[in-house]
Order: structure tokens, then sequence, then C-alpha cells
């Protein structure tokens, strides 16, 4: 714990640290927050004199409309005196508040942190890449394909200001070895954010050492505000046995949920947890491994850039074409993803294109703006 204006977490370069930002899942109507104001950095901190490696940063920065781009310009121009220098800032996140956890399914809890974050400030997400090369963890497709995280990200601008989150990804062997204290640090004093919000079991720092009551304490340290938020609850029981499995699992939404409800083949509880239905995206590129017949289009699953349901037959699922939908009912074997359309020929429009990629809903899909073939 903190005493007074001193962080007393060991900041020694040669104590290895592991940031883990456990998913933290929120909810609006159970919101609490703990604001912390700002205020000068205590030079006479143990952790300010500490040097630690560089962050390996990288913003990923969508089409940003002209709201967006006011309200940013309006937010970097806020500067106290005691900041850094702008040239030793990362411009695009100065003054922006960073919602922490662990994005990859993008389910409706870290919608929610993306919401509150969005109340307070430009709203980024902030998420670590490499972990899984890093700690020699077995390789797993993403629930959500790359290509595919933008899409859902403006899909939330309603919810935080008709603003679109931004991702920012550090690269996770640059800050393996980050203390809290100093990971605070950086982001107060390289990164430039106004502020964070974490959801109540946020674990960060050598072997999780740091937890959101530590969080709000080394923000007050650096001069940052911290909201910390109530989980989002899963009501679904499908998945209680997770509970007893996992010790990290207290019923809240979570990507574990969304790994499980997939692996069921509960596409129903699937969406209940992501907030949308889950899109399936195929790669395009190599038609020559494609088969199609009359209503009936076969792909190899090595083809999927994302995580597919277990095997068996989907109905009311859908093809997204452009503008345009196919609906469909989608069968997953052991080695192919088939696709089977309730019109003849249907089809044939796909492997006539010259497609990168095709996007499978499961789910109905909603009709505004798109032409059902």
């Amino acid at each position: 714990m903190l005493s007074g204006s001193r962080c007393n977490f060991h900041c020694s370069a040669h104590q290895f640290a592991t940031i883990l930002a456990a998913s933290t899942l929120t909810s609006e109507s159970s919101f609490k927050n703990f604001r912390i104001r700002l205020r000068s950095r205590n030079s006479n901190s143990s952790c300010l004199s500490n040097k630690v490696c560089d962050f390996g940063v990288n913003c990923v920065q969508p089409k940003s409309s002209d709201t967006q781009s006011s309200l940013l310009s309006e937010t970097l121009s806020q500067s106290g005196t005691d900041e850094e220098p702008p040239s030793e800032r990362l411009p695009i996140l100065t003054g922006g508040i960073v919602a922490l956890g662990k994005f990859d399914a993008l389910h409706i809890g870290h919608r929610e942190l993306a919401i509150q974050a969005a109340k307070r400030g430009i709203p980024f997400l902030l998420s670590f890449v490499g972990m899984a090369e890093v700690l020699g963890w077995e390789p797993r497709a993403p629930i959500v394909a790359e290509c595919d995280r933008k899409r859902i990200l403006s899909s939330w601008a309603p919810y935080c200001g008709s603003i679109m989150p931004r991702e920012l990804q550090i690269d996770f062997s640059k800050v393996r070895y980050l203390t809290p204290c100093q990971f605070v640090e950086k982001l107060s004093k390289e990164l430039g954010v106004r502020g964070v919000v974490a959801g109540e079991n946020y674990r960060f720092g050598y072997r999780a050492a740091g937890d959101a009551s530590d969080l709000v304490k080394l923000c007050e340290e650096y001069g940052l505000e911290a909201y910390i938020i109530n989980s989002v609850m899963d009501t679904n029981q499908i998945s209680g046995d997770l509970n007893s499995k996992d010790g990290k699992e207290r019923g809240q939404v979570s990507s574990t949920r969304v790994r499980y409800a997939l692996h069921k083949g509960d596409m129903k509880y699937v969406s209940e947890l992501l907030g949308r239905n889950h899109r399936l995206i195929l790669m395009m590129e190599d038609q020559e491994r494609f088969t199609s017949e009359r209503n009936r289009l076969s792909a190899p699953k090595s083809c999927l850039l994302n995580l597919a349901p277990k095997e068996g037959l989907y109905e009311n699922c859908s093809v997204l074409i452009d503008k345009s939908v196919i609906p469909c009912r989608v069968i997953v074997d052991t080695t192919y993803i088939h696709l089977e359309s309730y019109e003849v020929a249907s089809f044939s429009c796909v492997t006539s294109q010259d497609l990168k990629i095709l996007g499978i809903d499961f789910g109905s899909p909603k009709l505004e703006g798109v032409q059902i073939l």
C-alpha cells in the first residue's frame, strides 16, 4: 500500500515486472468512481527518478470525423505547467482518458469501459500485443479478427458521445519489466494521458502486484484522474461452472465466457456477451481453395481469421458483401466451413468478384441500409 505521497512499490531496475491487465468489465447502472483531483507531482517520490524501458507504442488511428478532430484538438490544447514538453509525448494521446484491460473480445464490459472514458475525455483502449510469444502461451485464434476491430469500435461511437474510441497497442516485451509504479509513471510522463478508467478487478504489475486501489493511489501520486467502475455481470447461468474452474471468474462478462459460449455453439449467448452478432471473417485471396456449387460455398477452416463456433449447423446466418446481405445457414465441420444460401445460385456473385475477405454473421442481420439478396 501507499503511505502519504511516497510509493512503497520497489522500483529497482533489477526487478522483473509483468503487466497483466486482467479484463475488468463494467455496468452503467452499478457505476461508481473514485475521482482523483489533479495536483502537482511530488518530485521527492522514490518512483519519479527511476529510468525504465521505452513503451513500444502503436496508436491505431481510425478515420476521424470532424467532431472527433475538433474534440481532440480542444483536449490536446489543455496543458498544465508541470507537464512534460510536447516533443517528449505521443501527441495523439496527450490529455486523453485511457481504458485499461485486455480488449481481445470487445464485449459489452469493454464497451462500458470505453463509455466511461468518453464521458471524461477522448477515449483510448490500451492493450498489449505479443503477450503469447513473450510468455510462451499456446497460440489461439482471436475472437475478433484484426481487420474487423475498426467496424466494432465505430459501432460504439453512439454510446461514446459520437466519438469512436481509438486503440493504443503496446509491445508487451517493452513493458513486462515495469512495476505498478513505473507503469503509471509511463502513462503520465511519456504518454501524457489525463486519466485512466479500469474495472474493480483490475490487476497490473509484476505478478499482478497492483490492484484497483493501488492504481487510484498511484494516479494521485502522478497527478492523474482515476475512475474505478463495477463489473458487468453475466446473468446467464449456462457458464456458471466457470466460476468454480477459473479463480479469476466471479460471474462477470469476460472473454473467457465468450470463448466458452463459442465452444458450446450457443450463438444467442455469444451475442448477449458481445452486444452484437459474432462475425466470422474468411480470407478470400486464394479462391482456388474454395468450391462453389449452386447455392453452396465451401472453404477450408485455415482461411478463417478468427474463432469459429463448434462443429455443427447454424441457421439464420448471413454473408455480407459490401451493402448486400445473403441469408444463409452455416455448417462447420472438422476441416471446412460451408455456406448454404436459401436461394439457388446466390453465391455466384461471391466467386465472381475480386473479394479479399468475406464476413459471416451468426444471427439475423440488422437491415438498415442493406439489400437482402
